[in-house]
């Protein structure tokens, strides 16, 4: 076994007759299967032992970023028959990136068999929505069709598209003696890069960072799972992620290792790295022993729903406030986790000069500096929170009317509050567009000054410790006089929205406060439609849109006759938070 880490293959080759005997040889005298893991320039980079059944691929270093696909290294093993390759053997193509996978079968007076080999295919569809891509035609190639040796990049790449367009994830060569296997290599895996590149290009979108699965684990509703995956991809949009597929996958229990199952979580990978996928996007919270099982599986990047939501949150945040809110809540998430992966950074110790034993761990050291940031934080938005209670301690002496606008994310409260006031606040038909609260002064009809206060979305589940983090800037809640919940009539989903608002509203305790239910951008309904939803809802129900400013009269009086006789006295500009757009 040693002498095989001194064996050379020509760059050009996948394997050689002599290596190939001589790996027959080790497995032959061990009854165990041998495996090597060798790189372009044809050195054996490791050797691997199995059991007479199994082997193990070497964990090795991802794919390179950019261009490359692949991590540059091939896997050569042997086995102890000669049956076509199964899907689990096949499985760490994409698993570890290899550049081609090649098995020896060991014959049974012990000499060396047939060859079999085979590499990845890149998937042929394009991402949901995308146009069908249209190729030229070629012969139509029986799988497993052998190459000859230094054939051109075309032909590769027109028999290559001819299995993707039947389906296929694997190219499978026909088993062959060593001395037979006489593919240009180099030839081969170029041809192939090139192609996942073609794919990728073709279905890449601008202005995306990064190209992402959807996955979404139910052991309920069905449609109730579509609608859940249906808001990820808005959230994930918003996050400036490009999606490539929507997995939904029904269960009868979560699995407590990886919310998947392995077996479906290795599928995933496998065609994640076909549709050239960074990111796998779960919609569901990971548990820490679920994020770590799944990291360990795989070097693609994969986020949960909290993750996304914080990822938005820091990228909308621009007041100092509201980067404190953002940070602590990533804090908070982070501190649970930090947990040793096994790597050296991780393991190793601190001592200080003159102290006993050890010293500190690094991980206990990382884990004490984000309960101090986090306690420092938290004083920063105490702060802020007293000088909110002063600004609102002058409102209620003064008797100024205050008016919140809450609701669903992307409900339209920024397009209203732009319409009333004459507002430059940011509008974007994404989600979370607006996180620092806005208030600013709006003249009723009957001549009355009001505070209107722009509030951050909500969203169904929201992370505890991002509610918990914003409460802050939600206390500008506790002193309204009126809500008026905001709730999209578009969508197909209002429902479900309603209630998750109302919901959050009871946890912080705003659930006595009056509120005024207002459905907007009512220009996107049928005028039937329209009609069912009155009929739905009854009379104390309004409806407007901004867009076109139907409803918008109505609405006001109806604000107007909802507030309290409060002092008409003049609103000074000092009474009101008047914060930047977000």
């Amino acid at each position: 076994m040693e002498r095989l880490y001194r064996r050379r293959i020509p760059p050009h080759s996948i394997l050689t007759n002599d290596l190939a005997r001589e790996m027959v040889e080790v497995s032959r005298d061990l009854h165990r299967r041998v495996g090597v893991l060798v790189d372009r320039a044809g050195r054996i980079e490791a050797v691997a032992v199995g059991d007479a059944r199994r082997l193990k691929v070497p964990r090795q270093p991802s794919a390179p970023a950019g261009r490359m696909r692949f991590c540059t290294l091939r896997f050569i093993s042997t086995r102890f028959s000669d049956e076509p390759l199964e899907p689990e053997e096949l499985a760490p193509l994409a698993l570890h990136r290899l550049d081609a996978l090649a098995t020896v079968a060991v014959g049974k007076a012990g000499q060396a068999g047939a060859v079999r080999v085979a590499h990845l295919l890149p998937a042929a569809s394009g991402p949901p929505g995308s146009e069908p891509q249209t190729k030229p035609e070629v012969p139509r190639v029986p799988r497993g069709a052998v190459m000859p040796i230094r054939v051109s990049r075309s032909v590769v790449r027109e028999r290559a598209e001819d299995l993707i367009s039947n389906g296929e994830r694997y190219r499978l060569f026909p088993p062959r003696p060593a001395s037979r296997v006489d593919d240009d290599f180099l030839e081969l895996i170029g041809a192939l890069e090139e192609e996942f590149d073609r794919h990728m290009a073709r279905t890449r979108v601008a202005g995306k960072v990064g190209r992402a699965i959807l996955l979404h684990v139910t052991v309920g509703n069905r449609a109730a799972a579509e609608a859940s995956i249906e808001e990820l991809a808005e959230l994930a949009a918003s996050s400036d992620l490009q999606v490539v597929e929507r997995v939904v996958q029904r269960r009868s229990s979560f699995d407590a290792r990886t919310l998947m199952g392995s077996g479906k979580l290795q599928d995933l990978i496998i065609h994640a790295l076909r549709l050239g996928a960074e990111f796998i996007v779960v919609d569901q919270n990971l548990t820490h022993a679920q994020g770590r099982a799944i990291a360990e599986a795989t070097d693609l990047k994969v986020i949960d729903r909290t993750q996304l939501i914080l990822d938005i949150f820091a990228r909308r945040a621009r007041t100092h406030e509201g980067k404190i809110q953002v940070e602590l809540a990533q804090l908070k998430y982070l501190l649970p986790r930090l947990m040793s992966r096994g790597d050296s950074g991780l393991s190793r110790l601190e001592g200080g000069i003159g102290g006993r034993g050890p010293g500190e761990q690094k991980l206990e050291v990382d884990r004490r500096r984000v309960r101090d940031r986090i306690s420092r934080l938290e004083k920063s938005l105490a702060e802020e929170r007293r000088r909110r209670e002063q600004r609102r301690s002058r409102r209620r002496e003064r008797a100024v009317p205050v008016i919140s606008l809450v609701g669903y994310t992307n409900a339209g409260k920024s397009t209203l509050l732009n319409l009333l006031t004459g507002s430059d606040v940011l509008v974007e038909k994404k989600m979370f567009a607006t996180l620092d609260p806005t208030s600013r002064r709006l003249r009723l009809p009957r001549d009355r000054e009001v505070v209107i206060n722009d509030t951050v979305g909500f969203i169904r589940d929201l992370p505890p410790d991002l509610l918990a983090a914003f409460r802050a800037t939600l206390e500008e809640i506790e002193d309204s006089d009126l809500i008026v919940h905001l709730v999209d009539a578009s969508h197909s989903g209002r429902a479900a929205q309603i209630e998750a608002v109302t919901r959050i509203l009871d946890e912080l305790e705003y659930g006595e406060i009056p509120k005024l239910l207002v459905f907007t951008k009512i220009d996107r309904l049928a005028p039937e439609e329209l009609d069912d939803l009155r009929a739905a809802h009854g009379p104390d129900v309004r409806f407007l849109s901004a867009m076109s400013g139907a409803g918008i009269q109505e609405f006001l009086a109806v604000v107007d006759a909802r507030l309290p006789e409060h002092a008409r006295a003049d609103l000074p500009p000092e009474a009101i938070s008047v914060l930047p757009p977000a």
